[in-house]
């Protein structure tokens, strides 16, 4: 998984820097479905963050379904491409509403009046 360091001075938190970029190695197909993610020690220091930030991002890709959490036998990855595609954009589109002054349950609201 190519992981890079995170950018300080992104207005996204670090935490959410760390799950796109492994949301992205999902998308890209480079973590496969069944795949172990490297502890999450190994890839805070790789990316210069904190172990704390690495667990958050990975919490939160577990509550997503790209990732499973299993004791004993590490972070395994059970999203397909196509589910980390469809999860990415729908980051960005919250990014970007939050930009544009919208709530979620604003944006919720569109897309549920979409056809």
């Amino acid at each position: 998984m190519a992981l890079v360091k995170v950018n300080r001075r992104s207005p996204s938190h670090l935490h959410e820097q760390v799950a796109a970029q492994i949301r992205r190695a999902v998308t890209d197909g480079e973590a496969k479905p069944g795949e172990r993610v490297p502890p999450a020690r190994d890839l805070a220091a790789v990316m210069s963050v904190n172990a704390n930030t690495v667990l958050r991002a990975l919490r939160q890709l577990r509550d997503e379904g790209l990732l499973e959490f299993r004791r004993g036998r590490g972070v395994r990855v059970v999203g397909t491409p196509e589910r980390g595609s469809v999860l990415e954009k729908a980051v960005e589109l919250v990014e970007l509403g939050r930009r544009h002054g919208y709530r979620r349950e604003e944006l919720l609201r569109m897309i549920r009046s979409l056809p």
